[in-house]
């Protein structure tokens, strides 16, 4: 969102973010300007090598305990990360996430904070309205001044709290409120972020790149907002020991989907030396009172789809690892 607020100013950035970006079809555009804008990972603490004039956080989240083994160690790293804005340095701060408020006190940037529930931030939203696919019109006000109304092409109100973010950023750097609303309403999503691979027998099939319970929760939310019947989601959930510490949290996420059906785990960097199943949060959801199944082959999951999902239900494939080449599948691609 920010991205694409820079380049409709005509600023001319060099972009580099996590994920496909439809509108420059690719991760990385290479400008001719001073603006570099940069999607940041937190993992390894590899976001401390960066040296930011400004820092935009969403939030902060018990995510990466492989690495952080704790939240406290989690909340120092974004605490060194703040302290390397400059005294004349702009941090953004999700004023709905309480972990992010607290950032403020250590760094002498300028801070400027955004919220939908917390009415006492610098940027907020009113008057939300979704249509049948889940996205929102807002209002958005600017210290309880209304700044204009933003149309998004992306569902769900993390959304709204997204770009608001983008927002706060690019009227302080004196992007007009007329470039911010064209470029959200240009902006159709990252690749893999309730991204739409087709349909099948009438039912529509999404790959979300969602393995955090956190996201779990914000996609289901924002699938309830949409034109649907049933919802399906098959979940492959990414890493042992993420599978092993978030367990409960990752069940928890999964309840608000009418059908959930659990894949095997995606190892990615590591060897099951828990001896972690996905058997195990199969269990956790039955016991919650979730009929949810497990099935391993991804033959055999567009199988059952195809011979169960009916008209007009929603189907998503989640998760970070090789669950995004079942969508295909089901839809015969």
């Amino acid at each position: 969102m920010v991205a694409l607020s820079f380049l409709e100013a005509q600023k001319d950035p060099t972009i580099q973010v996590g994920a496909i970006l439809k509108n420059i079809d690719g991760n990385y555009r290479v400008g001719n300007s001073d603006y570099l804008i940069i999607e940041a990972c937190e993992y390894v603490e590899s976001f401390l090598k960066f040296f930011p004039k400004s820092e935009i956080i969403l939030n902060i989240d018990n995510d990466h305990l492989d690495y952080f083994k704790n939240f406290e160690n989690i909340k120092n790293a974004f605490i060194k990360y703040v302290k390397k804005l400059p005294d004349d340095g702009l941090l953004v701060l999700n004023g709905d996430d309480e972990n992010c408020l607290d950032l403020a006190q250590y760094t002498s940037a300028k801070t400027i904070t955004y919220g939908i529930n917390n009415i006492n931030t610098d940027y907020t939203a009113k008057n939300l309205v979704c249509d049948a696919k889940g996205c929102y019109q807002f209002e958005a006000y600017k210290n309880n001044n209304f700044y204009g109304i933003f149309k998004l092409n992306v569902p769900g109100t993390h959304n709204i709290l997204n770009a608001l973010s983008c927002i706060a950023l690019c009227d302080n750097y004196g992007i007009s409120s007329e470039n911010i609303k064209n470029a959200l309403f240009s902006f159709t999503g990252a690749d893999r972020r309730f991204d739409y691979v087709g349909s099948y027998n009438g039912f529509d099939v999404y790959d979300d790149y969602a393995h955090h319970p956190t996201e779990i929760q914000a996609l289901a939310k924002a699938v309830k907002n949409t034109a649907h019947n049933k919802s399906w989601a098959i979940f492959q959930s990414h890493t042992y020991s993420r599978t092993k510490l978030l367990l409960d949290d990752f069940a928890d996420a999964l309840l608000d989907f009418d059908n959930v059906i659990i894949t095997d785990i995606y190892a990615a960097r590591e060897t099951n030396q828990s001896g972690i199943t996905p058997q195990d949060l199969v269990s956790k959801l039955n016991e919650l009172g979730k009929q949810a199944i497990y099935i391993g082959p991804f033959e055999d999951i567009a199988k059952y789809i195809k011979e169960n999902a009916k008209e007009n239900d929603i189907v998503l494939t989640v998760g970070a690892g090789t669950i995004t080449k079942l969508g295909n599948m089901i839809i015969g691609k």
